[in-house]
Parts: C-alpha cells; structure tokens; sequence
C-alpha cells in the first residue's frame, strides 16, 4: 500500500503517470508496505500466462527475493524510477522517503533494487542519471544504498507512520531491534533474488 497522502497523476504522453505527494512526506516516512491485497505471481503462472497478461505484469511489477512478482492493488505500481530517488526499498521490505517530500512532489523510487530482468535507458533528466540501469547495480551501488537507508532508518520513530501497522509483526521486530540496538541491520541486498539458487 502505498503512502496515504498520495495522488495519482498524468505527466506526459512518454513517461505516462507518476505518484505525487498530496501533502508533505518527512523524511523516514514508510511510503510503501506490502499488504494482503497485493497481487503474487509466482514464476510458474508467471511462465503460464499469455504474452498480453505478461506485458502488464512486467510493467506494473517488482520481483522479490523469492522470484515472485508483486503487483500492488494501487497506486504503487506507478511509482517512477529517478536516479535522485526520494524513496527507497529497504532489506526489511518497505519504502522509506529518504529526505523530505514537499506536495506537489513526485514521489521517485530506485528501480535498480527491483530484481531488473533485464537493463533499460534511463532518461529521468537528474544531474546524476546512471545512463543504464542495470540489474547488476546492486555491487556498485549497493554500499551507498545501504548507506541512505541507515541514516533514514534513524529518523523512523521521529515521524507519524500511517502504514507502520501493515508491516507483519516480524518486519516490525527486526526494525525495533535494529533502532534499539544497532545490530542486525537488513541490507537492501536481502531483496536481491538469485534465480539460479531456486
């Protein structure tokens, strides 16, 4: 689900639509919680559907560390790739704004975390545009992820969280513990999926 004070809008005729803040989003806000209502496609239907129903899905999915697809019930699915992301997956499986969110803002998310099948140009226009994102971006990339996602992490009990109570009571644990503690933290690589493992 996504971030409640969210809308759905058109940005032009190549990019489609995008999500933008409906009010202001603090930094260390959960923007995204996978909930009940999200719809799984494993692999194997995945390989069964017709190359119409596949089409949708590639669009409008991420994969997950077990090689399913999940395609969110809202909004979500329409979340924009920038590389000047404002939210960001994190190894215990939400989104998180990694720095202040003004309305009227897109709400952009780094689609190099999403188990990429396969690279695409990039054209979001940021001063630091990768060119490429490539699914191997996770070994250059991935240390300065990890990186923003602690130093989010440690604005989380700082601001109103409206989808904190969607996490699955153990997403919660291990995020209490690691605030607490320190220990324990969950790379975004937790996320990555290794298909020739399955």
């Amino acid at each position: 689900m996504i971030h409640p004070n969210t809308c759905l809008r058109r940005i032009n005729d190549i990019i489609g639509s995008g999500v933008f803040a409906t009010a202001f989003i603090p930094k260390g806000t959960i923007t995204y919680a996978k909930d009940s209502l999200e719809i799984e496609v494993s692999p194997e239907r995945y390989q069964t559907m017709d190359r119409h129903a596949r089409a949708v899905v590639e669009k409008y999915s991420y994969i997950d560390p077990s090689g399913t697809r999940i395609v969110s019930w809202d909004l979500a699915k329409y979340v924009n790739h920038r590389c000047d992301f404002n939210t960001i997956s994190t190894g215990y499986g939400f989104e998180i704004a990694v720095r202040d969110i003004q309305p009227d803002e897109e709400l952009t998310d780094e689609y190099g975390i999403f188990n990429l099948e396969g690279a695409f140009q990039c054209g979001c226009g940021s001063d630091n545009c990768r060119g490429t994102v490539r699914p191997d971006d996770w070994s250059t990339h991935g240390p300065r992820w990890d990186a923003l996602v602690r130093d989010t992490l440690q604005h989380l009990q700082l601001v109103e969280q409206p989808l904190w109570s969607l996490l699955h009571p153990r997403v919660r644990r291990a995020t209490n513990q690691y605030l607490q503690t320190g220990l324990r933290y969950r790379p975004v690589q937790r996320l990555q999926y290794f298909p020739q493992l399955q």
